[in-house]
């Protein structure tokens, strides 16, 4: 899947594309033939860079539901030739999400679609568990021998059967067929049932990896392999070492962390600074100064992950570095430092911003940094974050951050973030919104009765309003 091109976030498409609160109030006060087809160009080009984890899902359908949209552009998508030609879950995952949270809401035409599909469409299972989650018994049960056609009935069809049926992330539907009248679905389930137990049995009796007794020079040599065959698995290694290794290994890892191999090298760094060493942050110096990108990488990260206040002293010192390790340095203060580090901080953040934009990787950790450390001057560096980012997830720390930092939230931002996309963004907003705004006492009340939306969110709302305030 392509990098999703996203709309400038002052556009209608761009804030519904970052899944803005913004975006849901623009799109009810536009044309509706205009915001309908920004809506249905985001369902239907999932504009999330991480569509595993970030959520378009509910905010979609809810928006749907106010537009009272059609789903004919939702339908030609899904059985549209393509859908043949890329087999890709993230061509219509989004699309068939929605349809779910629909389904929810009562939408029939959005719950036959999801039926249609599941017996016709190639990304069938999802559209399965879907309706595992909304569907009636009758109406699962009708899908099962359009399901079942659509594996073969010799040896090969019945072992991707059998694999598909344990691997199923809803079980539902196929503990349904199991119990099916017609003899030959339920048997032929029961049957993959089995044999899918029976192969995850064998599974677990033929691990790969290290074993009881492997020495520490064992260990290095598989962290290597898994170099040589495009496999990370000096993290795992590093794990094991803290099993296989005694204090009469050292000199041998700390040896590997100044001139191994990469994968040894990258192995000893992790398994050193995990431990704490006394030498672990000399060998990290040196492996970023020395080290392929793979072990600069690994010295790096291993860096992060040290907790103790002489690596946070050492970070004070390395943060003014313009490397690696510099970067690394300003991430450690952010979620280790004191107040007397919010400068190098605040340093960082406009630096990551400056070069690297609003979607920095780096910006994750010291966005929350400047919310811990109350860093008030980081409140437009922050605003511009919220704004600009095309991750939701970002945004939400943004906000959270902003809560701690800037005045304004309560009244500004707050407001919006009651309508965002992730429901830890709407958590935050409906503590710190200003009731001041009719439309957050609204939106409030909304939330709170609507079965669609998450425990946490409901539970910070009715912190804000009375049990006689959520009755719509």
């Amino acid at each position: 899947m392509f990098d999703p091109v996203i709309a400038p976030s002052g556009t209608l498409l761009g804030l519904l594309q970052r899944g803005r609160g913004d975006g849901t109030l623009h799109a009810l006060t536009a044309p509706r033939a205009e915001a309908l087809a920004a809506l249905n160009h985001c369902v239907l080009r999932d504009p999330r860079h991480d569509w595993q984890v970030e959520n378009r899902s509910l905010y979609y359908a809810r928006l749907y539901l106010d537009l009272h949209g059609e789903l004919d552009a939702i339908e030609a998508h899904l059985f549209d030739p393509e859908d043949v030609l890329d087999t890709d879950e993230s061509r219509t995952g989004l699309a068939l999400a929605v349809l779910g949270h629909l389904a929810s809401y009562g939408r029939r035409d959005a719950l036959a679609l999801l039926r249609r599909y599941a017996a016709h469409g190639t990304n069938w299972a999802w559209a399965l568990d879907e309706l595992a989650l909304r569907d009636d018994d009758a109406g699962l049960r009708a899908l099962a021998a359009p399901v079942l056609a659509r594996f073969a009935t010799d040896a090969e069809g019945e072992a991707e059967l059998a694999a598909t049926v344990r691997d199923a992330f809803e079980p539902r539907p196929w503990r349904l067929w199991a119990d099916d009248p017609r003899a030959s679905i339920a048997a032929r389930v029961r049957a993959a049932r089995e044999a899918g137990c029976f192969d995850r049995w064998q599974r677990q009796m033929r691990p790969t990896g290290p074993r009881p007794g492997w020495s520490v020079r064992a260990v290095f040599e598989w962290a290597q392999q898994g170099v040589e065959r495009g496999a990370a698995l000096h993290v795992p290694a590093a794990r094991c070492l803290t099993a296989v290794a005694g204090p009469e290994d050292r000199p041998e890892i700390v040896q590997a962390a100044k001139d191994g191999t990469e994968g040894a090298r990258c192995t000893a760094l992790r398994y050193l600074a995990d431990s704490n060493d006394p030498d672990a942050l000399e060998l990290i110096e040196g492996a970023v100064a020395t080290g392929s990108p793979a072990v600069v990488e690994a010295a790096v990260d291993a860096f992060e992950r040290m907790r103790s206040l002489t690596a946070v002293d050492r970070a004070r010192g390395w943060a003014r570095r313009p490397d690696a390790l510099g970067a690394a340095a300003g991430r450690v203060l952010a979620c280790r430092g004191g107040i007397q580090d919010r400068d190098p901080v605040l340093a960082a953040l406009r630096e990551a911003v400056r070069g690297e934009g609003p979607d920095a990787p780096t910006l994750w950790t010291l966005v929350d940094g400047a919310g811990r450390l109350g860093i008030t001057c980081a409140a437009p560096v922050l605003r511009h974050v919220y704004r600009e980012t095309a991750s939701s997830h970002l945004r939400g720390r943004a906000a959270r951050a902003l809560a701690a930092t800037d005045p304004s939230f309560g009244t500004g931002f707050a407001v919006e973030c009651l309508w965002d996309c992730e429901e830890s963004t709407r958590e935050i907003a409906a503590r710190h919104a200003e009731t001041g705004d009719t439309r957050v006492v609204e939106r409030l009340r909304r939330l709170a009765a609507d079965p669609a939306e998450e425990a946490e969110v409901q539970t910070a709302v009715r912190s804000r309003i009375g049990p006689e305030e959520t009755a719509v």
